[in-house]
């Protein structure tokens, strides 16, 4: 299948691809990036992995349309450069886009949070000329379980009864949905790309900040999403939303059944110290 697709990019690219190799951290997906004989380089994404596979076409088509709509505005994000939403030519659904500077940062600080901030308000400055679905809430009733390694199990009960409640009212804004600094590219301490467009949204743009944050939390400490939303609200104006905080953290949680996105004990804690922190906050 590999091959297949690299002979597909191959044939849109208008050159032989002369190296391939696969970027870390695709959870979704497999990313590889390629040379092509002309010296150019792309990133290939080939929807491998369950549960987005069986999506794979609704999302490369949404990853696309994204970045068509980002074309000319202040947000470095990727190219669309082919796409093979069926995979008629791939055998699973496959995005080509071009490949952008800078490199992933693991473990943000401080002095990355206003470049975010910035790059954040970018995102949601944007007004496609063309309609994206209405946000998805990963924070569903089938996960308002205690999870049965809580040890602030009153924090879990109140979120869950915040999140039985009606949604504060907003502007409807451009959403990335999956933001956060597993999603940027940096030079220094600027950002160089804002990569993984799958997930665009229309939403309350306190949810991608929620998300960054929520990340923040479980790959550092509270701190630093303290930090971020601090960072945040101080280019955006505006306190921090507790319900939009809620139903991220949450929807963190894995549903019956499956394997939380990840998996060891010192991320749950995080994860759990989080959630504590905005229920108590």
């Amino acid at each position: 299948m590999r091959e297949r697709a690299v002979g597909w990019a191959a044939s849109v690219l208008g050159h032989p691809v002369v190296a391939v190799a696969e970027l870390p951290g695709g959870l979704t997906s497999t990313m590889l990036a390629l040379t092509d004989a002309s010296g150019s380089r792309s990133v290939l994404r080939l929807m491998t992995e369950e549960p987005w596979r069986s999506h794979g076409a609704a999302l490369t088509m949404r990853e696309s349309a994204a970045q068509r709509a980002l074309a000319g505005t202040d947000v470095p994000a990727p190219r669309s450069l082919g796409l093979d939403a069926h995979g008629r030519r791939t055998g699973v659904a496959a995005h080509l886009m071009s490949c952008l500077p800078g490199a992933p940062v693991p473990a943000p600080d401080t002095a990355h949070l206003a470049a975010m901030a910035r790059a954040l308000g970018a995102v949601h400055a944007v007004h496609p000329g063309q309609p994206f679905r209405h946000y998805r809430s990963w924070a569903g009733p089938e996960k308002w379980v205690v999870p049965e390694w809580a040890t602030h199990p009153a924090s879990w009960e109140r979120a869950f009864a915040l999140l039985q409640e009606d949604p504060p009212p907003y502007t409807p804004t451009f959403l990335h949905r999956d933001f956060s600094h597993r999603n940027l590219l940096w030079e220094g301490e600027e950002v160089a790309g804002v990569v993984d467009w799958v997930e665009t949204s229309i939403g309350p743009a306190w949810l991608d900040a929620a998300h960054a944050a929520t990340n923040l939390a479980v790959s550092v400490g509270t701190g630093l999403a303290w930090a971020w939303l601090d960072a945040y609200a101080a280019h955006t104006g505006g306190p921090p939303e507790r319900y939009w905080l809620v139903m991220d953290a949450v929807g963190f949680l894995p549903s019956p059944g499956r394997a939380p996105l990840f998996g060891s004990s010192a991320e749950l804690r995080r994860l759990e110290a989080w959630l504590h922190a905005v229920m108590t906050a």
